[in-house]
């Protein structure tokens, strides 16, 4: 594995844990030698995760649509900023960056990237692994509804059980370390053209 995309908010939010936890991953994956692949931003969280991961060594690598290089919300110490035409764009091209996926804290945005890319694992888009980061109990709630998700028939078991689960980045990224990369059913190509 060389490198992890993380989804993640562009606020703060209303608990100092989100960004602690943010910075904690950057530099974990700093020191684990793991490139940081996100949206290119520099506020909210995804500040935090880029930032601690360039402090301590890391390679960080932006992807970020044009239209919010133009606000200026674009990290400008990324490794690499690939600037993009769209939203869908830019989702596509994190996916193939990297080989595994962390959803933080978030809002919408994150929300959007998390289920995708889910989706996409589910369909054979790709066999990465995929791990959600409950910090301060941010996803308690969501873990549980999707366990109903389960139970009620709609998603499989088998399908549940490759989304890993920690309320703390080390432990994650432990588990998405030692989760076997699977082949995906579709080829690269396939994946720009099925966003």
């Amino acid at each position: 594995m060389k490198a992890v995309a993380v989804f993640c908010g562009s606020r703060h939010g209303a608990d100092p844990a989100y960004a602690a936890a943010a910075r904690e991953l950057g530099t974990l994956l700093a020191q684990r030698d793991l490139a940081l692949v996100y949206g290119g931003g520099k506020v909210g969280l995804m500040g935090e995760v880029a930032e601690s991961c360039l402090a301590a060594g890391g390679n960080v690598i932006g992807v970020i649509p044009e239209f919010m290089v133009e606000r200026e919300l674009a990290l400008p110490g990324c490794t690499e900023l690939h600037v993009v035409d769209s939203m869908h764009t830019r989702k596509a091209q994190m996916a193939e960056l990297a080989d595994a996926f962390i959803a933080l804290p978030g809002g919408f945005g994150t929300f959007d990237e998390l289920f995708e890319i889910l989706t996409w694992g589910q369909i054979g888009l790709h066999g990465k692994p995929v791990g959600l980061l409950d910090t301060a109990g941010y996803y308690t709630g969501l873990w549980h509804f999707l366990q109903q998700t389960v139970a009620q028939g709609f998603v499989r078991e088998a399908e549940f059980a490759k989304l890993q689960y920690a309320a703390e980045p080390a432990p994650l990224l432990d588990r998405l370390l030692a989760t076997p990369l699977l082949p995906a059913y579709w080829a690269k190509e396939d994946l720009q053209r099925k966003s």
